[in-house]
This record gives structure tokens, sequence and C-alpha cells, in this order.
């Protein structure tokens, strides 16, 4: 008899800087800023007498009365909280529930009592496995993934997914990352030999979203550019796939390291292939945290003039902010501000630096007692870290960050952000203008797309501040117009932050 599995990928359990908890917030339908990857893999990799239905929670709510037999929970540790509270109502329900993702291979212990199979790592290599002994009744407690090649991993069934609802696409073409970054978890996870796809495994999921809709696409690597020879072999690729599209051009987005700009051939790759935003993690102009934490890459360099290499390439860059590093006393809070106000980087992703499970920073903080067991690991959360400062007093750290974020995102200091970044925006380099047509024309709006139009419409009537800004910025705009597709993206991500900033009642007006 055939079997069945839910798999479910659940909201994360704050409004984040990239989520979009803004929209539902505002009256509209719920929306994901970001396609989840995970659930459509892993549907993919079930045999095909198996029945595979998928919930994405930050789309739709979780169906608690399904007839599956199996319920498959994936997540990071910023879903944590819903991952367990799901699980349990399944298990309350009698169902067999599985928990996997990057949180249960991180903190096995605590995902472990919270459901009947754990399946730590990677996945790939013990899917089959995995589906055989559902398919039998006799599974094993905990399965344990390696790291596979990743010509391994499937097309990904995005006809199982609710693409009309989510504003990019997304891909992964590598995991890994060969940095040491005290904080981070990835090589933890992923490990510090990057690990490629195909370039044609690549393309073929390309055109897999492109026909579902997608005309953005989120490159989920976690350094796209580390490796420059294969970076250039993929973006040659996607170069030709963009221009091969007869309709509309697909814009990218992805991670990469601020070392990437001293490569000015690889930056006008990267435009050229449709790359038009790239996250960095600039974490902080303080050289002495920056060497504290293993950041060596973004150490003696001109970080303003690093990031103006990607603007003039007509890249726009997010940027990664970290307050509360060891070597960071009073004065970080200031510096960090005036930093950010110096640079045409208008969003920045601003938290407590906090110490990840199975991280080298979580164990040096274990060892020397400054672990804080009530408070989050949760990167980029700013209200809250699990970490005891050494210069500066807890009190001290949340106030100032409070202080900091609501002056990075004043109206008045945003808004000279984004004037500066319109203002040295370079000629744009990407598909879309490689033949010098305009962007808008033949464009097919998505009901995601018209509800993000729809919501930029209101940020004005926030306040007489909010105004000002949206008509300063606009006669920007009306000077270069082609990068009016940029601000519009930095407008909904302001909006999002806003947001995110009051459900944490974290908006002081006050502070402004």
């Amino acid at each position: 008899m055939a079997k069945s599995v839910y798999l479910i990928n659940p909201a994360s359990d704050f409004p984040t800087y990239h989520s979009g908890e803004v929209y539902a917030g505002k009256g509209y339908e719920s929306i994901t800023l970001i396609a989840d990857l995970a659930i459509p893999t892993i549907a993919a990799m079930a045999p095909s007498d198996f029945d595979v239905r998928l919930c994405d929670q930050n789309i739709s709510p979780v169906d608690f009365d399904t007839s599956a037999d199996f319920v498959g929970i994936t997540g990071k540790i910023t879903q944590w909280g819903h991952m367990k509270a799901i699980a349990e109502e399944f298990r309350q329900r009698g169902k067999v529930v599985l928990i996997g993702g990057p949180y249960a291979s991180l903190s096995p212990e605590i995902a472990r009592p919270h459901c009947d199979i754990l399946v730590r790592g990677e996945i790939e290599d013990i899917a089959a496995d995995l589906f055989s002994d559902l398919q039998s009744g006799r599974w094993k407690a905990e399965y344990v993934g390696n790291k596979p090649d990743l010509s391994r991993s499937p097309l990904p069934k995005w006809g199982l997914y609710p693409n009309e609802r989510a504003v990019m696409g997304t891909v992964q073409t590598s995991r890994g990352c060969p940095f040491e970054c005290e904080f981070c978890d990835v090589i933890q996870y992923l490990g510090r030999k990057q690990r490629h796809k195909p370039v044609n495994q690549v393309l073929a999921e390309l055109d897999e979203l492109y026909g579902y809709g997608y005309r953005a696409v989120f490159l989920a690597d976690d350094n796209f550019t580390v490796y420059r020879a294969r970076t250039r072999e993929l973006l040659e690729a996607l170069r030709d796939w963009n221009l091969r599209q007869e309709q509309e051009k697909v814009r990218f987005v992805t991670q990469a390291s601020i070392d990437a700009a001293k490569d000015e051939e690889l930056l006008q790759m990267c435009a050229e292939a449709g790359l038009t935003n790239i996250f960095i993690g600039i974490e902080t102009p303080n050289e002495d945290s920056l060497r504290e934490t293993k950041k060596r890459q973004n150490l003696k360099i001109n970080l303003v003039d690093q990031v103006q290499c990607f603007v003039e390439q007509g890249i726009s860059v997010t940027g990664g902010m970290i307050v509360g590093f060891d070597s960071d006393g009073p004065d970080i809070f200031e510096r960090q501000y005036e930093f950010a106000m110096s640079t045409s980087i208008p969003i920045f992703s601003l938290g407590a630096l906090v110490a990840p499970a199975a991280t080298p920073l979580h164990e040096r903080m274990a060892k020397e007692g400054r672990l804080v067991s009530e408070g989050s690991e949760v990167a980029a959360m700013p209200w809250s870290t699990n970490i005891i400062p050494r210069q500066l007093t807890h009190e001290q750290l949340l106030d100032g960050i409070k202080w900091l974020c609501n002056k990075l995102y004043h109206p008045s200091a945003f808004g000279e952000r984004v004037v500066r970044f319109i203002d040295k925006l370079g000629k744009r380099r990407d598909p879309q203008h490689a033949d010098g047509r305009r962007y808008s024309r033949n464009r097919n709006f998505r009901p995601v797309d018209l509800a993000g139009l729809d919501l930029l419409s209101k940020l004005e009537r926030f306040g007489p501040h909010e105004r000002e800004m949206c008509s300063r910025i606009s006669k920007q705009v009306l000077k270069k117009p082609e990068a009016g597709e940029f601000v519009a993206v930095m407008l909904l991500q302001y909006m999002q932050i806003r947001y995110m900033y009051e459900q944490g009642q974290f908006w002081e007006s006050y502070l402004n």
C-alpha cells in the first residue's frame, strides 16, 4: 500500500529582516520573499508511489487534519519554536513525525525528544534508505547524512509548491564556505570544502523556476564568489541563459564576501549575468573585532570603497552588521552609525553578536562561563543575545542596539542612504539592459508583484517624515530611472524592517 508524507517548512518564530510578514500585517495575503527550497527538494527524493504534500507555513496554515502517514518538518534556528509546536501537535494526534534540517543537525539533543525520527546532516545519500524504511514500516530512530556530491541532488518538485505566493525562486549552486568566522555555523553543518552543482543542473533548475513565472531568483549559496574559476564558469552560463530568455530576464540575488570587490572583472561578470543584489557580512568597522572573530577577509581594506566597487557595477549591497564583540566598547554604536552613513548601503541587518550551537564562538563562550541560557542564539535578532559582553553590560548592549536601529532606520537617515545609492549607482550591465530596452517593457506582473506595489503606496502614510523621505527619493529616481527597481525593493525591505521592529516593541519614536 502506498504511503504518504506531509512536508512542512514552518514560519519563522518572529519577523526577520529578510522575510515578508509585513504583507499579511498590512492586510494582504500571506507571502514569502524567498521560496523554500528544502521541501520541494525532499519531495523529489520520495519514491514515485509516495503521495507527497507540501506546506510552507509562511504562506498557508498547517493542516493538522492531514491523512498523511508521516509528517516531515525541516527548519533553521529561527523556526524552532514553530517546529517544536507543530511536531508536538502531530504526535498528540498519533502521527509519525520526522525532524531534519540545519537546526536538527546542529542541536540534535534538543530536537530529538520532539520527534519519532531524527534526520541529521544532508539528506541526498540517505534518502533512499529513509523512504524505503518508511515504506516497509521498519524505520530507525535516527538517520545521519554525509557531505554528498551535489550532482545527486534532484530537480526540486516546484509543481507541488505555492509558487504564486513567493516573490523569489531559489536555486542552490554550492554548499559550504572555506572561511573561519567564529560566529558562523555554516561550516559546522555544510563544511569548509565548498561543493558545487554541475552548471547544467543549475540551468535546468532555472528553467523550471522560469516556467513557474519567477523573474527573481535567490542563489542560496553561503559564499557565491569564493572559488573564482568556478564562479566565472557559472556566471558565463547564467549570462547566456538569461540572454536566451525571450520574455523578461531574471534578476539574481546572492551572498558573497567583501573580498570579491578586488576582482573588477568578476564584478562585471556578476552584473552581466543579472546579479542585482549581494548580501555581504560587513559586520563592523572595528578591526580588532574582525581579528577576534577571524573575519580576516574584511581586514586591511577600506570597507566603504570596497562596497562602492559593487555599486559602480550596478549591483546593490545589503550589509550584515554585528555589535557586541569582545573588542567593542561603549563607543561602538556611534562608530557603526557613522560607518553606515558613509556608505551607499541602505539596508543593514543589525543584531547583537550571538553564539549559535556548535560554533567555535559557542564553545569559547561556554569555557569562559559567558553563555546566557535564556538568551537567543538567533543572528540579527537585535533585542536578545546568549552572550555576556566583555566591555559592555547587557543593558548597555541592548539599549545601544535599540538606539542604533532606530537611528539607522529613521526616515531621514534611511532616505539619505537611498539617495546616496542612487547617486553612486553605476550603469546597468545586466541582460535586462543589454539591448537598450527598459526593464518595464512587456513586464508581466505577478500577483505578488502587484501586492508589493500596492503595499509601497502605503509607506508615505506612515507619517510626515516618511512622506518627506518618499518625496526626496522619488525626485532622485526621476534623475536616474534605472535605479527605480532597486529602490522599490529597498523600500519594501524598509517596510518589513519597520514592521519587525514594531512587532518587537523596538521602534521608539522618541529615539528618532
